[in-house]
């Protein structure tokens, strides 16, 4: 699976580096793969944010589903018109 990526940077006391690098070499990791392990372990407990969905996309999805089921297809002749409409 492919997630995006983001790239932080930040500037740290050369004392703090050094505990860093330190530490990474301790498990053998590069620097960055330890401060991913500090971050997830410090968000590993909370809960992923869960929207309920719109009365109108859950009808939109109740008719997809059910037009899937008995095999509708969708023609379409312009793809470009087709997605700006949606």
């Amino acid at each position: 699976m492919n997630t995006q990526q983001a790239q932080i940077k930040i500037n740290i006391p050369l004392p703090l580096k050094s505990f860093l690098d330190s530490k990474a070499d301790k498990f053998g990791v590069p620097v960055a793969g330890y401060i991913k392990h500090l971050i997830l372990k410090d968000v590993e407990d909370m809960d992923y944010p869960i929207y309920q969905a719109s009365a109108e996309t859950e009808e939109a999805y109740d008719k997809a589903v059910i037009e899937h089921n008995v095999g509708k297809t969708t023609k379409v002749k312009d793809i470009d018109a087709f997605f700006e409409k949606l």
